[in-house]
């Protein structure tokens, strides 16, 4: 529920900075400020998930498929576990963390293998990203970045204006940074400027005393563009995600084809520049924001501004922090650029600079950089660090172990296979969607580099059996690993904007849907048509 001196309904004034600090991924419908019909549907939707799950994946098991027994079983777990991660009668990190026990008891693979995968360097950049952005909060820093985007009278007057610049922002970003770094690095900031928002609409009345401030829609859009917004981006060069580097190197070693980075960029900028029109429409009519200006913020920021005096030796050393963290993050990106991707210089500087040891690195100067040097103070302490949202890394986790056992079953292909021989695709333009549309499934369930490591080699046999070049079916597959926009274990952007407690799963699951479908549109009709302008394949 929404944090006020006394019980909801009271009239008790909502403590809107306590609000955000203390979200939570998942929330009991106690916690919550619910109308008499959400919580009849959050009842509903949640009782029936705690019967249907274990029912479907009973069911499920018991069926005569001819699939091997771990493929089988593994199936029917997921199909469990993705039920309940969208009903929610139990946390969504537990959900996969049921699914992850339940694999190990029905002996797909043994314990020790089932929960390998958490040692992803990924979940250590969570971590460290997450460290950061606790420090950001804590201090005020994300509160004064918030400030100094508002101050912007052109960007600060219209709430539309603001969520667009905030994804047009990430977009640039993350076709450079990893779009996990990026979202990661902006998190903090969105949440200030949200702090902001809810700030006015309390000071205006236009809620209630004793609102929600994770509960508004201009939260919603906001957030999701932040992390759909980097998966836009990270289109748009071969480095900007991991997918795209993974689907170039299988495209080029099966078809000898080399994609340039200058070619790639040439050949996205149009897809993703209509992307990100479509994104910004998609959330803005399904996340109306309450107001559609904020009247009078300018003088509202300002004297904010003012009340937050010079930055003190905490902020700067949380801006040290991330700012040595954020160089680490782009130079491999620098070096693509220079050197190229097939460097030498390029891979030792990736190898050594992962994401995630450098989120942890740059996190561990957090508690190295002193604030009061003669008390021993430092810039965080443990009991900060053990604020940050475990659920949220939990929960991808459990998502990266689903995407390993997928690949290592077998079962992927299996479907893959299976699919292609079911619905006889034997043209391009077939083969086209079903690599699209397997992509961007498998990326709903999984991690998107996992999805591209199992689609692509699906997708080239299979356009190589039907006698068709497999370039642009294998490209498509690739672009199309990058959507997962309904879930979040989706993506690990999806996740950590879950972890900020502002977006309902119904809600990434609603805008996710539709905008995995205008997505799917634009790949299958433009990128064929600008492989065949660009590359002339």
């Amino acid at each position: 529920m929404a944090i006020t001196d006394r019980g909801p309904g009271s009239g008790a004034r909502t403590d809107v900075d306590a609000a955000f600090r203390g979200h939570a991924t998942y929330r009991s419908l106690g916690e919550q400020e619910l109308s008499p019909a959400e919580e009849r549907f959050e009842k509903g939707r949640r009782t029936v998930g705690l019967f249907l799950a274990p029912a479907v994946t009973i069911v499920f098991a018991l069926l005569p498929l001819d699939l091997p027994r771990d493929q089988h079983l593994l199936a029917a777990v997921l199909l469990g576990v993705i039920i309940l991660w969208i009903t929610e009668p139990v946390p969504i990190p537990i959900g996969g963390l049921i699914g992850v026990g339940a694999i190990a008891l029905l002996g797909v693979v043994t314990g020790d293998e089932v929960v390998a995968p958490l040692g992803s360097t990924t979940v250590f950049t969570f971590i460290g990203a997450f460290i950061l952005a606790q420090a950001m909060l804590k201090h005020g820093v994300a509160r004064r970045f918030a400030m100094t985007i508002l101050s912007l009278r052109w960007v600060g007057g219209s709430t539309a204006r603001l969520i667009i610049a905030f994804g047009l922002i990430t977009c640039l970003l993350s076709a450079f940074v990893s779009n996990t770094a990026t979202v990661a690095m902006l998190l903090p900031t969105a949440i200030g400027i949200l702090s902001v928002i809810a700030k006015l609409l309390q000071h205006k009345e236009l809620v209630a005393p004793d609102f929600d401030p994770l509960r508004l829609r201009v939260g919603v859009a906001l957030m999701l563009m932040l992390a759909y917004g980097a998966s836009v981006g990270g289109l748009l060069t071969p480095v900007g995600s991991p997918p795209n580097l993974i689907g170039r190197g299988l495209i080029e070693e099966a078809t000898g084809e080399r994609i340039g980075f200058l070619s790639w960029m040439l050949m996205a900028l149009p897809i993703c520049a209509l992307m990100f029109v479509a994104l910004a429409a998609v959330l803005l009519l399904l996340n109306r924001p309450e107001i559609k200006r904020i009247e009078g913020v300018h003088e509202y920021v300002e004297r904010e501004r003012e009340a937050l005096g010079p930055m003190s030796r905490a902020e700067k050393n949380t801006l040290v922090a991330f700012g040595i963290t954020v160089a680490f993050w782009i130079f491999p990106g620098v070096i693509a650029l220079t050197a190229g991707t097939d460097s030498d210089l390029y891979t030792e500087v990736g190898n050594r600079l992962d994401e995630g040891i450098v989120a942890v690195l740059g996190a561990s100067l957090l508690f190295l950089l002193p604030t009061d040097w003669p008390r021993r103070e430092f810039t965080l302490n443990w009991s900060d660090a053990a604020q940050i949202d475990w659920g949220t890394i939990l929960l991808f986790g459990t998502g990266i172990i689903f995407g390993s056992l997928l690949a290592d079953t077998g079962l992927a292909e299996t479907i893959g296979n299976s699919s292609a021989n079911a619905l006889g695709l034997t043209n391009l333009f077939l083969i086209t969607i079903f690599a699209v549309i397997l992509a961007i499934v498998i990326s709903e369930t999984t991690s998107n580099t996992a999805s591209a490591a199992v689609v692509v080699p699906i997708i080239i046999p299979v356009a190589v059996a039907a006698g068709v070049n497999p370039f642009v079916p294998a490209l498509a597959a690739t672009f199309a690993a990058s959507f997962g926009f309904m879930l979040p274990v989706s993506t690990p952007q999806n996740a950590i904007v879950y972890g900020s407690g502002v977006v309902p799963i119904t809600k990434m699951i609603r805008s996710g849907i539709s905008f995995d479908v205008l997505g799917a549109i634009l790949i299958v009709l433009l990128l064929p048509l600008l492989i065949g302008l660009v590359l002339d394949v």
